[in-house]
């Protein structure tokens, strides 16, 4: 073996190896030969000691190479394997992973926000603000201005509002709604405190640096009956009482968006007497029906969760069938109302277009009333959500009643 180590190297000359012994080899003495190697016995047998300290160094280096090597082509084959690179292993940054957390955030806030509520508001508040308008040049940036401030306060403390009613409703919409982020564990109870908190006062500072009285109030008493009607807590949680429930809606959607509103654009940006026209008056009694009927019809799909937890609601006491009918009937007294009023209308465009237009709204909710299945929660749901768009058709008709 050592023959085999040693000649793994290629040998060093012997003038190297052995110096002293190549400097007395000519020497004829041999007791002087002796005493030079048995003095160089440490120097021959130090390239040799090196050598094996040198070979054993190499081996165990190669090893470790190896090893290094064949836990890389594990990796690369796993990899391979698995179709992902090695930048995707847990914990690792990666672009697509980035954007897939915030479409998901999004899309968590999106559902948290109830965005039929958020569109109704939006949409409510321009209808309103253009029954201010008087003449053409009424329609400037101060217009505007005036209208994105109202819809951005107005929308922050809906947020609130609905978020509140989430929080209060966890157990509730786990039957009715488990698709809400509070309700699927999404979203955590801390997480829509938050948001609430932060939406509520992000709404109430809008409106006081704005300095619309008009405005200030009409968020502040959004705020209240919004947190009465949710909170549960003494003498509040007015939900549960059917009656007052409606009401509460009824005074948000018919009265304050109506009127609050109407007389930020009027008395705030344009500086004129609170005067309420014709169409104010028409939308504040239209939209009182149309409150009546989002507040009876939403109870309608939650009939389940709402027996479950003790919300007595119109729809638990009469049954789903009665409450639907009702709905329907208040809506069509609402649409005859509105043909009548365009009828008398003295401008002869707006007559024909609130006539016409109420005519077939009227005309779609009869006949789409007619193929429901009550039996069904998914096509119940679906036509709450249609009503929401005649709602939302109802603000395009307003601002063209004169």
């Amino acid at each position: 073996m050592e023959s085999l180590l040693i000649g793994y190297f290629p040998k060093p000359p012997s003038s190297l190896l052995f110096p002293v012994a190549a400097e007395f080899s000519s020497s004829t003495h041999a007791p002087q030969v002796s005493r030079c190697r048995t003095r160089n016995m440490p120097e021959k047998y130090y390239p040799i000691k090196l050598q094996r300290g040198l070979v054993a160094h190499q081996v165990a280096h190669s090893n470790e190479i190896s090893a290094v090597y064949q836990s890389c082509r594990a990796k690369h084959i796993v990899s391979a394997a698995s179709r992902q690179p090695l930048e995707s292993e847990p914990g690792a940054y990666h672009p697509k992973n980035h954007w897939k957390s915030m479409q998901d955030g999004l899309n968590a806030f999106y559902r948290f926000s109830r965005p039929h509520t958020v569109i109704g508001t939006a949409l409510s508040i321009l209808s309103i603000s253009l029954l201010a308008v008087e003449k053409l040049s009424d329609i400037s940036p101060l217009f505007f201005t005036g209208v994105l401030e109202a819809v951005v306060a107005a929308l922050l403390m809906n947020i609130y509002i609905v978020g509140l009613n989430q929080l209060s409703d966890i157990e509730i919409d786990k039957v009715n709604k488990p698709y809400l982020p509070l309700a699927s564990g999404e979203y955590s109870v801390a997480t829509g405190v938050a948001i609430v908190s932060s939406f509520a006062i992000t709404s109430f500072w809008l409106g006081w640096i704005v300095g619309s009285w008009p405005l200030f109030w009409a968020l502040f008493i959004s705020f209240v009956l919004g947190t009465a009607y949710s909170v549960n807590l003494p003498l509040l949680r007015w939900k549960r009482f059917a009656l007052v429930a409606a009401m509460c809606i009824l005074a948000v959607r018919a009265v304050i968006v109506q009127i609050a509103f109407f007389l930020h654009i009027q008395t705030y940006v344009y500086r004129r007497p609170a005067v309420f026209s014709r169409p104010v008056i028409f939308a504040t009694a239209f939209m009182s029906f149309f409150s009546v009927v989002i507040a009876l019809f939403k109870d309608i799909p939650d009939i389940d969760g709402d027996k479950i937890f003790g919300i007595r609601s119109f729809t638990v006491r009469l049954g789903q069938q009665r409450v639907f009918w009702i709905c329907i009937s208040l809506l069509e007294m609402a649409y005859g109302v509105a043909v009548l009023v365009g009828a008398t209308s003295s401008c002869l465009w707006s007559k024909y277009i609130t006539v016409l237009g109420h005519a077939i709204l009227a005309s779609i909710l009869w006949n789409r009333a007619k193929s429901i299945d009550l039996q069904s929660k998914a096509a119940i749901t679906s036509f709450y959500m249609f009503i929401w768009k005649l709602f939302y058709a109802e603000y395009l008709l307003i601002p063209l009643v004169r």
